[in-house]
């Protein structure tokens, strides 16, 4: 009789690039399905028998794994409840990728920080606040020159970097209005260029963006990826990484600064391989199914 084939949940929108970039790997690897699942349609329900379900009330018991591909934007309610949903889902016997305690530290620059400067990381001098006086005081003592970003994203959006008192100012107060926590780095000097390491399950890519217009280095704003061999410093601050915010795969973002030392900028849970996957011609999409079966078939036999 034949084996059937290993049920994956998607949490992605169903025409983005990496849910068709998964599907044509699931139909490469053969023996595996994937559904998309679209986060505004989780539903659960609470008494004698806890159920899951999304969509069109299809039961999410039927699926073997779900794979987070995307965190939506939403109310604090809406969030919350997202990722307890994951929480209850996987506390019932699921495999979710990554796992929702993980991602909660992931998407949080702060925590995320904190757990690997605890590590004895080297990250960026950070300093987090909710007063825009606060921040203009915290702008002098980092040298007057940051880099803002907000609390949650990534690629690059909502990133400014603020060189004068005046602009720092009307930045500051700005985001204060908005009731934003306010999230200032240092700015680190660098040569044009960072790295980033992919790790998913044992296995290790890497490729360095470069940008000669822009201080940031993201390829959404026009930087150009190349293959990269991670070095066994680079490779342990990413294994480091993945261990102390417990991911199975996560794309890790390190900066050489022209003072030589080596910064860790972020760590992305829910980690976008586009680019990568053709600076180093590898099929990540694949290698992302072959873990999720693998972590599936291990729980099974466990």
């Amino acid at each position: 009789m034949a084996k059937p084939p290993l049920q994956v949940g998607l949490l992605a929108a169903p025409d983005s690039w990496y849910a068709q970039d998964l599907t044509r790997a699931a139909a490469k690897l053969g023996e595996i399905d994937v559904t998309t699942v679209d986060f505004r349609r989780l539903q659960a329900t609470v008494g004698k028998a806890a159920q899951f379900s999304h969509g069109d009330q299809q039961n999410a018991d039927l699926l073997q794994a779900l794979l987070v591909r995307t965190m939506p934007l939403g109310s604090l309610e809406q969030v919350i409840y997202r990722m307890n949903w994951l929480a209850e889902y996987e506390r019932q016997g699921a495999v979710v990728l990554n796992a929702p305690r993980s991602l909660e530290i992931a998407i949080d620059k702060y925590l995320t920080l904190s757990r690997l400067a605890a590590r004895g990381i080297l990250v960026p001098e950070t300093y987090l606040c909710e007063t825009w006086e606060d921040a203009l005081a915290a702008y002098e003592t980092l040298g007057g020159d940051v880099v803002v970003k907000p609390l949650f994203g990534g690629e690059g959006r909502g990133i400014l970097r603020v060189e004068s008192p005046d602009l720092a100012e009307r930045v500051f107060k700005t985001l204060s209005r908005t009731d934003s926590v306010l999230f200032l780095q240092k700015f680190v000097p660098h040569d044009g260029y960072d790295i980033r390491v992919l790790a998913i399950g044992g296995k290790i890519w890497g490729m360095t963006r470069h940008s000669v217009s822009d201080w940031r280095t993201n390829v959404q704003r026009g930087a150009e990826s190349r293959p990269h061999a991670p070095t066994d410093e680079q490779l342990e601050i990413a294994l480091q990484s993945l261990d102390a915010l417990q991911l199975d795969m996560a794309g890790v973002d390190l900066l050489p600064g022209k003072d030589g030392s080596l910064y860790l900028l972020e760590v992305n849970g829910v980690p976008g391989w586009k680019a990568l996957a053709a600076a180093c011609q590898a099929d990540i999409a694949a290698e992302t199914l072959s873990h999720v079966r693998a972590v599936v078939e291990s729980r099974s036999s466990a």
